[in-house]
């Protein structure tokens, strides 16, 4: 497997549970329905955490930036329980999980094909609009083994 391969990695399954979701555009119904499509029940907790995560569009948050913007809202919620939902979330195809530096971990709503630019400045994660980046090589994988995603972060700093 040497030879020119497109970076996309792999889309999110979140037909996981059998169904797709039939989504209205109503966030609390949307959540809701992702959920169960997911295979996941709809605790008051995930639905709070879920309208919070998918009800502004595609965005990249920390477990910590959510657990934030949970608290502001007056959502009843601990540290501990936004790590469980969003890797509950992330196991169940419905968030795509990207780290920088090993240290920290962004959650990413968008679960389709893409890749990131990082913000060294200010932390911030961005998608890369161009879906026909190319990795030249891609290194011999192990006996037993299979690529199941490849992630890029690019990582960026303003100049100097």
């Amino acid at each position: 497997m040497n030879e020119n391969v497109a970076v996309s990695g792999n889309d999110g399954d979140v037909a996981a549970a059998g169904r797709q979701p039939t989504l209205t555009g109503c966030p609390w119904h949307d959540v809701n329905e992702m959920l169960q499509a997911a295979g996941l029940r709809p605790t008051r907790q995930r639905m709070a955490l879920g309208w919070l995560l998918f009800g502004k569009g595609a965005r990249h948050l920390t477990a910590e930036m959510l657990y934030e913007e949970a608290t502001h809202a007056k959502v009843p919620v601990s540290l501990a329980t936004v790590y469980n939902t969003l890797n509950q979330l992330t196991d169940a195809g419905l968030l795509r999980q990207v780290s920088v530096d090993g240290a920290k971990t962004y959650f990413d709503t968008n679960v389709s094909a893409h890749h990131h630019f990082y913000l060294e400045g200010n932390h911030e994660l961005v998608d890369i609009p161009d879906p026909h980046l190319m990795l030249q090589k891609m290194p011999n994988v192990p006996e037993g083994y299979e690529i199941s995603r490849i992630d890029m972060v690019v990582r960026l700093r303003k100049k100097r």
